[in-house]
Parts: structure tokens; C-alpha cells; sequence
């Protein structure tokens, strides 16, 4: 999985990434187009695409009717650009780009938090908008969880829209949507292409944290370094989804492409709006704790000790919700809410996509012995 924008990281390995990469679709800046970044010789090949848009107005896509051919993508772009920035983040000899949209007055801007993560420790953020004009900006809060992150303009974005927010759960495989951006740092680029797939969980490894796009929009519309944090937007021009990811197929070497193959991944605006307004104002994102470690269990372990499949509780924390829900260390978790135990992320991504209050129901077994818990969430 690349990030769309940011050096080729390789995945782990899974049934629905085996054979592909993912990069963020974000640009790291790299002046002359070739030197040295983090210790790496990267170079930045551009070329020129056609563009086989058709003139046909007959094609384009009513607003009303999501599953029409196509978007009208220059009305779009004229009335969805004004929103979009492109970011800058630096901090000492490393630097990157990638883009953003104004979500709300006083100039908050959603971004990737791997766009800007680079600045996070006494680095320096500036957002250019549309027109040419800059500003610098601040960072108000990060959630490397989800891949989120939200900046200030410090001129508030004065005298430039708020993009309208849409709903992903209304959203549609095969429906129209256009993706605006600033891929290998040319601003104010705009695409095409419609939802490939819905509700995809794709893990993207970062620098020392693993991003987790939960129930991403998959689309077809280009998306490349440099694209990341900018807009999916729907045929009224709201916002749907938050670029962040792309898959790359790799070469006899191994090492995976950085462009797009038609294989982009958004983060669903349902999830990621309530998670800005949460940054917006508290600097946090919030998310609810299970109060417990676990480890999967490797499966020659469980065949050679002939020990139940699932995840291993490493510890619980003392008066937390798994010890209140009576799971102990040494537990094997075995489902949860129904689905087989397989994975450690499971455990993650439930609280990314719950509040504090919700609840897990879990099987486990412990001494052989099988047992049922209902955990409730708290605050972290």
C-alpha cells in the first residue's frame, strides 16, 4: 500500500493485499526533482496523460442520480477548488506535500496525518490555495490511527469556501465521483472515475505506526503521490471521502510503482468528520480503550499445543473494561462480535469505529474452558 505521497513501504502481507503495495498518495518535495530525502536518492518521473474526457454533455451525470456514466468535472472543479489546499510540511532537511479542503469557518483544513507528520515536532505547515495565494498554518490536532489530521490557516482561509460535506453511507459501487488534489505537487488537479468497492479495511504501515483506513471508498478516478488528504467528491460537489491511499503492483524486484493503476483507497467522510470536529476541539481524537493486549496465536502453535485459534491476552489493565467484563491474561480470544479472532487489528479498528459505552461481546477460552463477556468501551 503506498500513501499517497511518501516513500514505497511494503504491507503486510495479507489475503487482500498479497501481490499488491499500497503508498500514500502523498509527495515528499524533492528540489531539482532529484536528492536525497531521509537518506534515500528518490527521483520523480513525470509524464504526460491524455485527457480522453468526452465533450458529449449527453455522458455527464445528473446530480439526482448518482448512477449516471459520469460527473460533469468542470463544474465541479469551479465550484469544489476554491476549498482544496495544497500543503507543505517541513521540518529541517525533510519536507513533503499533499492536500487538503477548508471543512470549516476560521480556516480548519482536513488533512492525512501523514501529510503533515513530518512538521509535527517543531516543524512549519503552510497550505496554498487555489488561486495562488498562501498562508502558513498550524497544526490543531492529529489522529495517526485513521490516517486524520486537521490544520488552521493562519489568515482563517478569509474570503475562500467551506466544501460541503456529503454522507458516504449514502454512496453507491459504480457511482460517479471526482477527486481533486495536487498530485506530485501540481495544484488544482482534478479526476475522474466512480466507486470501485465500499467498506475495504486497508492497513497502511507509516513511520513507526500502522494507518487504518477503516471501511474505505475504493475508486478508479487517478489518484497519485501528492493527492493525499485532498477530496473524493460526489456530482453535487460534497465531500464523500478524504484521499489517502493507492495500490501499486510491484516489479520482478519487488519494489512497487508510484503511480496510479486505478486502485484508490478514501477515508468515508461519516467516519472522518466526526473525528475532526473531535480535533477541532479538544486537539484529540478520542477514541474509546478495551483496556486490553492480545497476540495472535501463530497457527503451528495452536497445532502443536493444540490450543484454540485466535488472539492471545497478553495483559489487562487493572479496573479497565476488559477487567470488567472478567477477561483475564492468558485468555485466548476466540470471536468477537461474531467474527473468528484472527488479527490484533480487529481490536483496533473496533474502537476506531465506536465510542466510549459501546459494547464487544467476546468469546474466549481459558484453560480450555470456553466463555462469553460483553466489554464495554471507555474513554481513553
Amino acid at each position: 500500500m503506498t500513501q499517497a505521497g511518501g516513500t514505497p513501504s511494503g504491507p503486510q502481507e495479507t489475503p487482500a493485499t498479497t501481490g499488491r503495495r499500497f503508498h500514500f498518495a502523498q509527495l515528499l518535495t524533492i528540489p531539482v526533482l532529484v536528492g536525497a530525502l531521509v537518506g534515500a536518492l528518490v527521483t520523480a518521473l513525470i509524464v504526460l496523460l491524455v485527457d480522453r474526457g468526452s465533450t458529449d454533455q449527453s455522458a455527464a451525470a445528473d446530480p439526482a442520480d448518482p448512477g449516471t456514466a459520469m460527473c460533469a468535472a468542470a463544474p465541479i472543479a469551479d465550484r469544489v477548488l476554491p476549498s482544496v489546499v495544497t500543503i507543505s510540511a517541513r521540518r529541517g532537511a525533510q519536507a513533503g506535500t499533499g492536500s487538503g479542503q477548508i471543512i470549516k469557518q476560521g480556516g480548519y483544513i482536513l488533512t492525512n496525518d501523514h501529510v503533515i507528520s513530518v512538521a509535527a515536532n517543531g516543524g512549519s505547515v503552510s497550505v496554498q490555495y487555489s488561486d495562488g495565494r498562501s498562508s502558513d498554518a498550524r497544526i490543531i490536532g492529529r489522529d495517526p490511527s485513521t490516517d486524520l489530521a486537521v490544520l488552521q490557516a493562519a489568515d482563517e482561509a478569509k474570503n475562500y469556501p467551506v466544501i460541503a460535506l456529503g454522507s458516504s453511507a449514502a454512496l453507491r459501487v459504480g457511482q460517479p465521483v471526482v477527486a481533486l488534489g495536487a498530485p506530485l505537487g501540481l495544484s488544482s488537479t482534478v479526476t475522474s472515475g466512480i466507486v470501485s468497492a465500499l467498506d475495504r479495511y486497508v492497513p497502511v504501515p507509516g513511520d513507526g505506526v500502522t494507518h487504518h483506513l477503516v471501511g474505505a471508498v475504493q475508486t478508479d478516478a487517478s489518484i497519485n503521490p501528492g493527492n493525499s488528504g485532498g477530496a473524493l467528491v460526489d456530482c453535487s460537489g460534497q465531500l464523500v471521502g478524504v484521499n489517502a491511499a493507492i495500490a501499486t503492483v510491484p516489479n520482478a524486484a519487488g519494489v512497487g510503482g508510484g503511480g496510479s493503476v486505478g486502485l484508490g483507497f478514501a477515508i468515508p467522510i461519516d467516519l472522518a468528520k466526526p473525528i475532526a470536529e473531535q480535533l477541532i476541539n479538544t486537539g484529540k481524537p478520542g477514541h474509546p480503550t478495551t483496556g486490553l493486549q492480545v497476540q495472535e496465536i501463530p497457527a503451528s502453535v495452536t497445532q502443536a499445543l493444540g490450543t484454540s485459534a485466535g488472539l492471545f491476552v497478553v495483559s489487562v489493565d487493572a479496573g479497565g473494561p476488559a477487567a470488567k467484563a472478567g477477561l483475564k491474561a492468558g485468555d485466548i480470544i476466540t470471536e468477537i462480535d461474531g467474527d473468528p479472532a484472527v488479527s490484533s487489528e480487529q481490536i483496533v479498528v473496533a474502537t476506531l469505529t465506536r465510542q466510549a459505552g459501546d459494547t464487544l461481546e467476546i468469546k474466549y477460552t481459558r484453560s480450555g474452558t470456553p466463555g462469553t463477556a460483553t466489554l464495554t468501551l471507555a474513554a481513553a
